[in-house]
């Protein structure tokens, strides 16, 4: 699962993380924008867009139905950091976008105008790219949104070591608060313009010219600078790797999700399986961060005593080496997690996947737990030798990251189906499909989960973790010879898990026609303890139609959310 992931982002990372390296060492001489003796106002970034590179290389992948305009360019962040907050009250409200500006020693908001962001992807319509042939005909333009949290680098050695800032922006259609920045004297990749529409480019030369929209230039006073790349595109064998990108990519919440997403794709486009965002049993991959990967501590403007560098937890991300003695006990007042059920989306009728019965009619659909906080979810399993089980145990740290008490919770067992072959965490939700009047159900086969960071929900809750460790299964599921495995869910986090594969969709070949709820239960058995119990489930409303073999289903919105 991982390997798949790997190499689709070997091979469309490639261009742009190389590109990013060429701003880091050319900003360690003279950054753009810094020591040319215009300061900015205090408090307020001055922004401006670069290219660093006069030239690149596509690969167009046998297969593939285009290429993706990863030029190379930039958004470079100096006087003060680039930072937002974005947020809505619940889903019946609008997204509210507001810049955070410090001056160092104040904070001030400024919102920005209502309607411009309308979701938590990044601001949308930021970057115009045209392309033109070696006749100097257009092929191709586009408006592409911008995530400032594609963090690149630094920009000179003076800058901060490390951003604290997210890696991604969320796409999940139910994302309740996200967090967007750039650190000041570093840069922000701005070249995921349109990353989930490939461009049908054939072979050839062409020119591409970059610009930031009007309105954007106007909100954050950005040089009209228009950097123009020579782009050549060259046709590049398959190998196996197209169908693997279409795969990983196509997944792109969004996180990120071009932008990492969650839940924006439909897996491997094209292929034998509808797969869904999170594939097989897989999450999600994050936006192009091209972000360092080792971090530290983040003691620098905007760390707030949330510790969202993730220090604040440290000790939680370690497992215990054997399993707890003495007496089991949760005190009163120690912090714990809130779990929470967001509405089903991706939902579709299939046929059904390997494994299932063939000629049925399945009802297949992605759902997420996450975690409000205000403390991490941390489970511990141990093996006995021998055993497909491990006994499980919850975790509890005070405020300083401290065990102080642990209670027995469930058991883990070890999955070895492929596109599994992990540990799973039993009852850590359930799925229901319910009749009009919620009496009657049919339930889903899948009730066991590998705890994964895959989606961030709510990044604005208290102790948010902005950098969460686990936010994939090679990180979080542990192997077949594992004798111990720590599972965490961090506070703004939540797991995505797609109902596509066999015995997890609603078998629904011989349900009447009508209107349908999809309940999405977090903590069915209530075995993890948890802040509050009362907001655990989740229902979103179906209507099934068509004939059998030719099933339908429409999905109304969820209030403000039409996601289906």
């Amino acid at each position: 699962m991982t390997s798949q992931k790997n190499t689709t982002r070997l091979k469309r990372g490639a261009l742009a993380a190389g590109a990013a390296l060429t701003v880091v060492v050319a900003g360690a001489g003279a950054a753009p924008g810094a020591g040319d003796g215009k300061a900015g106002t205090a408090g307020k970034p001055k922004l401006k867009l670069i290219a660093a590179s006069k030239s690149v290389t596509l690969d167009r992948w046998e297969g593939e139905p285009g290429v993706y305009l990863d030029l190379g360019t930039y958004v470079t962040v100096d006087d003060a950091p680039l930072e937002f907050r974005v947020t809505r009250k619940s889903y019946k409200d609008p997204v509210v976008a507001k810049q955070v500006l410090r001056n160092g020693t104040t904070t001030t908001t400024k919102t920005l105008p209502a309607g411009l962001v309308k979701d938590f992807s990044g601001l949308p319509g930021f970057l115009e790219v045209t392309v033109t042939d070696a006749t100097g005909a257009e092929v191709a333009k586009n408006k592409g949104t911008f995530c400032p949290n594609n963090a690149s680098g630094r920009l000179r050695p003076d800058a901060p070591a490390t951003s604290h800032y997210p890696e991604s922006c969320p796409t999940n259609p139910f994302t309740l608060g996200s967090v967007w920045g750039v650190e000041k004297g570093w840069a922000s990749n701005s070249s995921t313009v349109d990353y989930d529409k490939p461009v049908d480019l054939p072979a050839g030369e062409y020119t591409a010219k970059v610009r930031v929209a009007k309105q954007y230039r106007d909100l954050f006073a950005i040089p009209d600078d228009q950097p123009t790349i020579k782009v050549t595109v060259r046709e590049v064998g398959d190998g196996g790797g197209a169908a693997a990108g279409r795969s990983a990519h196509g997944a792109g919440h969004g996180s990120a999700h071009g932008a990492g997403g969650h839940g924006a794709g439909h897996g491997a486009a094209g292929a034998a399986h509808h797969y869904g965002p999170r594939g097989a049993d897989a999450p999600t991959p994050p936006a192009l961060s091209h972000a360092l990967e080792d971090r530290g501590l983040a003691h620098h403007l905007g760390d707030g005593p949330g510790h969202t560098d993730g220090s604040r937890i440290a000790p939680a991300l370690k497992p215990n080496a054997k399993r707890p003695t003495g007496r089991a006990g949760v005190p009163a007042d120690v912090p714990k997690p809130d779990l929470r059920s967001l509405p089903a989306w991706d939902i579709a009728i299939t046929d059904g996947e390997d494994g299932d019965v063939p000629g049925k009619d399945y009802l297949a659909f992605s759902a997420n737990v996450w975690n409000a906080g205000p403390a991490p979810l941390v489970v511990d399993g141990f093996r006995s030798p021998g055993k497909d089980l491990m006994d499980a145990y919850q975790y509890f740290y005070d405020a300083n990251g401290k065990q102080v008490g642990y209670t027995p919770t469930g058991t883990m067992e070890w999955d070895p189906r492929i596109g599994h072959e992990h540990w799973h965490f039993t009852d850590f939700a359930s799925y229901r499909l319910l009749s009009a009047d919620q009496t009657k159900e049919v339930r889903s086969g899948k009730e066991a989960f590998c705890l994964a960071n895959t989606d961030a929900i709510d990044y604005t809750v208290k102790n948010a973790n902005w950098h969460p460790y686990n936010t994939d299964l090679s990180t979080a599921c542990g192997q077949q010879n594992s004798i111990s495995v720590r599972e965490v869910l961090d506070v703004g986090s939540g797991d995505t898990y797609t109902q596509y594969r066999p015995g997890q969709s609603f078998d629904i070949t011989d349900l009447p026609n009508g209107t349908y709820f999809i309940q999405v239960i977090a903590n069915p058995e209530k075995r993890l303890k948890e802040t509050n119990l009362n907001n655990n489930v989740a229902l979103r409303k179906v209507v099934l139609g068509g004939t059998p073999g030719a099933r339908t289903v429409t999905v109304p919105p969820h209030e403000l959310i039409d996601a289906k």
